[in-house]
């Protein structure tokens, strides 16, 4: 008898599995984190502007991605894959409320030296 299976596992395990690996290996490390306002004092008013936008993009793609993982359906036969799920979601929003408080910085320092054009 051959007790060693001939068969592929199913794609949908493999990505499961890869997903999860790469959730629990990636961590929490941009939780905590402090933004540095100082340094957006030293920048000019178009390069406040173009962080600006950036962030504003940062902050729309975390969203999006948030959202994907908030509405991802987990098989009940992955163990762990629902906390994994929440983890993952919660991470995303920590990282949504650094992006917020980067955001914050940059408008205020953008208050304090730039200048409203008189139009």
């Amino acid at each position: 008898m051959d007790l060693i299976s001939k068969a592929k596992p199913a794609p949908v395990v493999l990505v499961a599995l890869l997903l999860v690996a790469g959730f629990l290996l990636a961590g929490c490390s941009s939780i905590g984190r402090t933004v540095n306002a100082a340094k957006y004092d030293k920048m000019s008013c178009p390069e406040l502007n173009s962080a600006l936008g950036e962030n504003a993009g940062e902050i729309s793609q975390v969203a999006i991605t948030r959202g994907k993982v908030a509405n991802t359906s987990v098989p009940r036969w992955l163990l762990g894959g629902s906390r994994v799920k929440t983890a993952v979601a919660n991470r995303e929003t920590a990282r949504i409320d650094q992006l917020k408080q980067r955001h914050d910085a940059i408008v205020a320092a953008r208050a304090r030296r730039c200048q409203r054009s008189a139009s």
